[in-house]
């Protein structure tokens, strides 16, 4: 082979391996956009969800909330003034959908959501919740010009507390026909999920497991005293007394992160928060160290 096919062939190796590069960049990309810290009540902003995907055969598994909770109540109006109430919810399956206008997964997002209020939209209904600061003129705009077909109300303080807070957009919460929340996502999903969780919650057939798991801080923080494992927290050390001693620490001590959460609660919000993993680590340590042997010398004895 002669130097010039030779360096031909060097050229076109090199851009195969930059193509590969790129694909396999986008395909671990982060889809879960920071929300400002003025966009959200006392929420650690640093959570990030990368994508998921649901295919279409047995096993796919969805989870719901054995003992879900009731959806936050609320009585607000859209940005056509119509009233959106939890109320009016029951005998649906509500999608509450966190978002904003700057959020690029948000926007990736959307027409998921625009597709499921068609496709289901005698069963369904789609409630959008801007976190945009702007004003609504702006967010009515926009989702004038892309089509969104479901109601959108502007975010409120109290309404993201109601939530528990939310640190990532976009922030998905699944509810029940009987108003009672059965999921959480933070990030974008892929469709297939989306849809499969939705008929699942209607009663149509699906090609998927169903389980259930205990809400323990996955979908209200508030639950989170009812863990009994944090996310990086290594608990097996202790014994069973010790560990609700710690657990108990953890559920009333705040993190110094400036989250405003209990260290059980930002464990679960943001599991790469050293703050929260720090002070939980040196919460278990004192409980496993040993009491300070006493150094006083021992009492004479007279004769």
């Amino acid at each position: 082979m002669n130097k010039s096919a030779l360096a031909l062939l060097v050229a076109v190796m090199g851009l195969i391996g930059l193509g590969i590069g790129i694909v396999a960049a986008r395909a671990t990309r982060r889809v879960a956009a920071r929300i400002p810290p003025s966009a959200h009540a006392g929420a650690n902003s640093a959570t990030i969800s990368a994508s998921r995907t649901a295919s279409s055969d047995k096993s796919v598994t969805i989870r719901f909330a054995k003992d879900p909770q009731p959806a936050p109540p609320f009585l607000l109006h859209d940005l056509d003034g119509s009233v959106v109430s939890t109320a009016a919810w029951q005998g649906k399956v509500v999608i509450v959908n966190f978002w904003a206008t700057w959020c690029p997964p948000c926007r990736e997002e959307i027409p998921i959501l625009i597709g499921l209020t068609e496709k289901y939209k005698a069963d369904l209904l789609v409630v959008g919740i801007s976190v945009d600061d702007g004003p609504p003129a702006d967010v009515k705009e926009f989702a004038r010009k892309i089509g969104i077909n479901y109601p959108i109300v502007m975010r409120s303080q109290e309404l993201i507390a109601e939530y528990g807070g939310v640190a990532a957009l976009p922030t998905t919460f699944l509810i029940n026909k009987e108003g009672r929340v059965v999921q959480k996502h933070e990030g974008l999903f892929s469709p297939g999920l989306y849809e499969t969780e939705v008929r699942a919650l209607l009663g149509l057939p699906i090609d998927a497991t169903v389980t259930t798991f205990e809400d323990t801080g996955q979908i209200f923080l508030k639950n989170a005293e009812r863990a009994t494992e944090l996310p990086g927290v290594n608990l097996s050390k202790l014994t069973p007394e010790q560990r609700k001693v710690a657990l108990k620490r953890m559920n009333t001590q705040i993190c110094d992160c400036g989250c405003r959460l209990t260290l059980a609660q930002c464990r679960i919000n943001d599991t790469a928060c050293p703050v929260s993993r720090g002070l939980a680590e040196k919460i278990v340590s004192e409980i496993l160290a040993p009491p300070a042997s006493s150094t006083r010398p021992p009492p004479s004895i007279n004769r």
